[in-house]
């Protein structure tokens, strides 16, 4: 019904963007990314679980599953956790995001590369190994998640809001 007065979904729309995009407080972001994190965490899982069924080495496919869960994870993370739209900004967001991500990725190939080497010798059945080497790879994860975290949150989405405007609009 209108009476001449602004309805609330009117009003609501009205508001200024900056006041509907402010960046949430720390423990929401924290608790958005380890989401975002246990997400591509999951699609990393599978990917890893998949290769080494189908008997790719440990180092081939623990790098492959990092990037299959990095990229899903940067662009739930930044949107969700941290508040980002708009065109990332590549050496304020995407080189240094990647720098951060690459060292996490480089630790989890490298504890799932060292697992990898130590069972050799010990001879264990398939699903035994990749059970093993599954669980080096999560717990990697787990180790750097929160030193990720705050390097994500202090040097790579610090301030708030937008970055660059989308060039096309619908």
């Amino acid at each position: 019904m209108h009476n001449g007065r602004v309805s609330t979904a009117s009003a609501a729309a009205a508001e200024p963007p900056s006041a509907r995009l402010t960046r949430p407080r720390l423990l929401v972001r924290l608790f958005r990314a380890a989401t975002s994190s246990a997400l591509a965490t999951g699609i990393s899982q599978a990917t890893l679980i998949g290769l080494l069924w189908a008997g790719a080495a440990p180092a081939l496919a623990s790098a492959l599953a990092f990037v299959a869960g990095a990229v899903p994870n940067f662009l739930l993370a930044r949107r969700w956790a941290w508040g980002r739209t708009g065109t990332p900004a590549v050496k304020r967001e995407l080189v240094p995001y990647f720098c951060v991500i690459g060292a996490a990725g480089v630790a989890s190939v490298g504890l799932t590369t060292l697992a990898g080497h130590l069972t050799e010798p010990l001879d264990l059945s398939g699903f035994v190994r990749i059970v093993v080497l599954d669980a080096v790879f999560l717990g990697s994860y787990g180790l750097v998640f929160i030193a990720k975290f705050a390097l994500l949150d202090r040097f790579v989405f610090r301030g708030a809001g937008r970055t660059r405007e989308p060039r096309f609009r619908a």
